[in-house]
């Protein structure tokens, strides 16, 4: 899978859940399990419930996602 082949979504976080995981609510209503990407993990990028976030999924499991960004403010 390439880097273009990842769909993106903006969603709000709703639920955290243990080990760095996260509920999140889409834009389209669905809701899926996400995990943060490397750089924020690196970064110690704190995410809580409510923050609005950038998601990736794979078009093979829409379930499933990475946060890539946390909005500010």
């Amino acid at each position: 899978m390439s880097k273009q082949d990842v769909i993106e979504f903006d969603g709000v976080v709703t639920e955290v859940l243990p080990s760095m995981t996260f509920k999140v609510t889409l834009s389209n209503g669905h809701v899926i399990t996400a995990y943060i990407s490397g750089k924020l993990r690196q970064h110690f990028i704190r995410i809580i419930e409510g923050d609005k976030v950038k998601i990736e999924m794979s078009p093979y499991d829409l379930s499933k996602g990475r946060i890539t960004w946390r909005e500010k403010g």
